[in-house]
């Protein structure tokens, strides 16, 4: 069966609208503030270099510490603009984000991640900072979502590594009350990171829902296993829909992993990675460009289908949702005025 499917008619404009609307989207971006905090040498920048920079692991060794506050505004899905501020985590710089740059760094903030290394020997500082962060948020962003990682877990025994991740998680969930506060183990030596990292964009991708409905319809009539979205530039997963169960609950994060590191190997040879099919006896695995922002993965264990069939639903798909994408676009700008 082929995949066909018209936008719902309740979002149909005239096409005076849509050349108003066209010339607004090139001009408008929604931007969302995100804060990225912690003590100096805990990973920050690493992290953030890893996931827009397309550094590899090793790399960030040469990586030096943040001065005062680094701004990066990284574009993502159309007119969605990630306005990251890196915040440099030496004492004097993080006494003086708290006192006099205080409203300007903690007003307008969508998202504070804020980043402990676990092999920390100052803890009752880091808790002391992480709690002056918060009073700040309280009183300038009260709607703020709060995301705190656990970093360089790979640097703890193995054996160790929940018991320490949870005994953490506890004790910042209590201290973060009356805020709501998430909590990831990650490192920037595996699959973890891209965790984090999906997590927290999920939260600021507009109309996700619908998104995830649309993928839902689409993995039905094709009988797919599984189909994932990812971003195009960082392939961090943005939405995905399973119709079938799966062993494995990191796999969508290696895959991230495993893809980013094969494009950067691609242009290392100037070379540009476009598709790829794994198959064996038990699945076939699709990857393409999607939308202009997007990649698809289709997983099917009917090897019954065939490949050109899967393709060509992937390529009759393409249309809907780069309308889907356009819609969104035109909401958000339309809310904003």
């Amino acid at each position: 069966m082929l995949f066909t499917q018209s936008a719902p008619s309740q979002y149909l404009v005239s096409a005076d609208d849509c050349e108003v609307l066209e010339i607004q989207l090139h001009s408008f971006k929604m931007k969302k503030k995100v804060l990225l905090m912690g003590k100096s040498g805990s990973g920050k920048t690493s992290m953030r270099s890893i996931i827009f920079a397309n550094y590899i692991a090793r790399d960030t060794r040469r990586l030096g510490a943040t001065i005062d506050v680094e701004h990066s505004h990284v574009r993502f899905l159309g007119n969605l603009v990630l306005n990251l501020w890196d915040c440099g985590g030496q004492e004097a710089f993080m006494e003086n984000y708290f006192a006099s740059q205080r409203d300007n760094i903690f007003r307008n903030v969508e998202v504070l991640i804020y980043v402990f290394d676990v092999e920390s020997r100052e803890l009752e500082k880091d808790m002391h900072y992480y709690q002056s962060c918060l009073e700040a948020i309280l009183q300038n962003s009260p709607e703020a979502k709060i995301f705190c990682l656990i970093h360089k877990m790979d640097l703890v025994q193995e054996d160790q590594r929940d018991m320490i991740f949870r005994e953490r998680e506890e004790n910042l969930q209590r201290l973060s009350k009356p805020l709501d506060c998430s909590c990831f183990r990650t490192s920037i030596w595996d699959e973890t990171l891209y965790k984090a990292w999906s997590s927290i964009v999920y939260m600021l991708i507009p109309n996700v829902k619908e998104l995830e409905c649309s993928l839902k319809n689409f993995a039905d009539i094709i009988d797919a296993d599984e189909v994932l979205l990812f971003e195009r530039a960082t392939f961090l997963v943005i939405s995905h829909t399973e119709r079938r169960p799966h062993r494995d609950p990191h796999r969508f994060e290696k895959v991230s992993n495993i893809i980013k590191q094969f494009k950067l190997s691609c242009s290392k040879l100037a070379a540009q990675f476009q598709s790829m099919e794994v198959r064996n006896s038990n699945f076939a695995a699709f990857i393409d460009v999607f939308t202009s922002n997007t990649y698809v993965m289709v997983v099917t264990s009917d090897s019954t289908i065939p490949s050109a069939a899967t393709l060509m639903n992937m390529k009759n798909a393409r249309k809907h949702f780069e309308k889907l994408e356009k819609l969104s676009e035109t909401t958000n700008t339309l809310s904003a005025r």
